[in-house]
């Protein structure tokens, strides 16, 4: 039998992070904004499995996803199973599942774990976590303002300024009656072409259009739906058009009464997933070492039908931890490094031990500027003060408290700060 020598490795899985506990300080900061904003809006969390059936991606998702990116096994009972890339489909099943059991309007949000096989690059790997809002039950432009005045108040209490980003709307709806009475184009095309426009980014100017036109059958260019266009009155004209564009100036013109007024029209905004039926919207990065798109969502109100029974209105967005950490970087926005545990007991030797002992659950129980207890961690190496200290500094502790003999006879101990100390 030959033996294999070779170590296993130490980085983990192509596309995925290990979570160091400084790493884990910014994960939990990250979460911790997300919940306290979602929740003072009146959102409640839940949760389910990353493995869903296949099927439930394959009938609403986008092509690329489903064929491409999707972690996808068979498993022992010959079942097509998928790691969940995304939690819309998720939520959408566990609502349709109790629907008649449920409140509405529904204000759910969630912090999943989820997966895509690409390429991984900044701002992009193949594991993530996303925090999902959604609401549910409401077909009126008031859920489109108030979710994306929700994703707005999330980027102001990350510490961001009006300048720092920008959010920017389009419409699915608006989109679909353009193309089907400006452009004349049948369902096939239209959904290609809105497939085409979302990866307008990713190619030059030339090949989109040339792509486009291939797509449409004849020379391709934007409408101009800007009030102020030589096209904007010829295009209202149409009935579907008008109603679908006074729905969206509705949206940002509320948006902007409620003091949200970075935001603007782009019809450029797609979104690259086929069940999205009204307003969509993404927000962008200002600043030019960061510049892309940071999150985005949109109204789905036919997802529902998927599993039968009437369709419900929803609207709903997903915020990555990836590129929210790459927009606190890119922006000085990181918080400080701090470590949960708050005083590190140093232990001059073992006959010391019991005091110290005494010391830390005293303080675990009623320490701390409330006096309701705070987090001690008990030093046991028994080394010198210098090295204690150097240990605790490393590990990011503020305070240390040393106990040796003197402490011990006394029955005293002095709290210090590192910081007053360096």
């Amino acid at each position: 039998m030959s033996k294999n020598n070779s170590n296993v490795s130490t980085e983990p899985y192509k596309g995925v992070r290990d979570f160091y506990p400084e790493d884990m300080a910014i994960q939990n900061h990250i979460f911790s904004v997300w919940k306290k904003t979602v929740e003072k809006f009146g959102f409640t969390e839940y949760n389910a499995s990353i493995l869903e059936p296949a099927e439930l991606y394959k009938a609403k998702t986008s092509e690329e996803i489903v064929n491409e990116q999707t972690y996808t096994f068979t498993d022992r009972g010959d079942r097509e199973v998928t790691l969940r890339p995304e939690m819309t489909p998720t939520v959408a099943r566990m609502v349709a599942g109790k629907r008649r059991e449920l409140g509405f309007p529904l204000r759910w949000y969630s912090i999943p774990n989820v997966f895509r096989y690409e390429r991984p690059q900044r701002g992009r790997l193949r594991e993530h976590w996303q925090l999902n809002v959604d609401m549910f039950g409401l077909g009126t432009t008031e859920a489109d303002v108030e979710l994306i005045a929700v994703a707005y108040e999330i980027m102001k209490n990350f510490g961001a300024k009006n300048s720092d980003f920008i959010i920017k709307v389009s419409s699915r709806k608006l989109m679909n009656a353009v193309f089907g009475t400006w452009y004349e184009l049948d369902e096939a095309q239209s959904k290609a072409l809105q497939r085409h426009m979302d990866k307008k980014a990713k190619m030059p100017e030339e090949v989109f259009y040339m792509e486009a036109e291939k797509i449409v059958g004849k020379p391709f260019e934007f409408l101009n739906l800007s009030h102020t266009s030589s096209q904007y009155e010829e295009a209202m004209a149409f009935p579907a058009i008008r109603q679908a564009k006074e729905e969206l100036d509705l949206v940002i013109s509320s948006l902007q009464a409620r003091g949200v007024t970075n935001v603007e029209y782009d019809e450029n905004i797609i979104r690259g997933f086929d069940y999205y039926t009204g307003t969509v919207f993404e927000v962008f990065d200002t600043d030019p070492a960061n510049n892309r798109s940071l999150f985005g969502g949109g109204r789905y109100d036919n997802l529902m039908s998927l599993f039968g029974g009437e369709s419900l209105p929803a609207f709903g967005f997903g915020m990555g931890d990836v590129t929210i950490r790459d927009f606190l970087d890119t922006h000085g926005l990181l918080p400080a490094q701090t470590s949960t545990t708050q005083i590190m007991i140093c232990i001059m030797d073992v006959e010391c031990k019991a005091y110290a002992e005494e010391v830390a659950n005293e303080l675990r129980t009623t320490g701390g500027a409330d006096g309701k207890g705070t987090n001690v961690a008990l030093n046991y190496s028994y080394k010198n003060i210098s090295d204690q200290t150097k240990a605790a500094r490393k590990l990011s502790i503020p305070q240390v408290v040393i106990i040796g003999e003197d402490e011990v006879k006394s029955k005293t101990y002095t709290i210090k700060d590192l910081a007053k100390t360096e």
